[in-house]
């Protein structure tokens, strides 16, 4: 079964690869396909965090590989349809803006502080599903027409109420740490 260590991270890695068919299908209108390529790309995220738990498979570079394949998959998603005027550039920026800090504050804190223990808060693992939530049915709503609009407009304020608590929560209490030392 050791052999198999390198499941989580192979998938992760095809995560990686998926961002890019996935934002190209979506620019040629071909949502159906997007939809179902993102479906797949957010199944394998769980099954590599199961394979990785359940076999005790984990590794440094699976911890920092699979929150840059969510990162990277979020982020072009939200930038593709912001482009593309499916979802509105605000909310596209406040969702990239939230993430860059997080991103940077976690460099930041690597480098000056000590390496930084992967450890999503539960505000952050609700904004990070209805992220995927929204965009899973952004995509479903260009393919097949459902859910309607005030779907998405309650879809998106709440992803907008989760980054800012989220992001802020992550800010202070990275910070206080970074001036305790811990």
């Amino acid at each position: 079964m050791n052999a198999l260590r390198w499941l989580p991270n192979a998938i992760s890695i095809l995560r990686i690869l998926l961002i890019l068919p996935i934002l190209e299908l979506i620019l040629r209108g071909n949502y159906h396909v997007a939809l179902l390529l993102f479906f797949f790309a957010g199944f394998s995220d769980g099954l590599d965090g199961y394979l990785a738990v359940r076999f005790n498979w984990q590794s440094r570079l699976g911890a920092l590989l699979d929150p840059v394949a969510d990162k990277l998959l979020v982020a072009g998603m939200f930038i593709t349809l912001a482009h593309i005027e499916l979802i509105p550039v605000w909310l596209a920026a406040v969702v990239i803006t939230r993430d860059v800090v997080i991103v940077c504050g976690a460099l930041a804190y690597n480098f000056l502080v000590k390496p930084v223990p992967g450890e999503p808060t539960k505000v952050s693992k609700l904004n990070t599903a209805l992220e995927l939530i929204f965009l899973m049915l952004v995509l479903s709503s260009s393919a097949y027409g459902w859910p309607d609009d005030i779907a998405l407009l309650v879809l998106g304020a709440s992803i907008l109420v989760t980054v800012v608590i989220s992001g802020t929560d992550y800010v202070l209490s990275w910070s206080k740490r970074a001036r305790e030392g811990i």
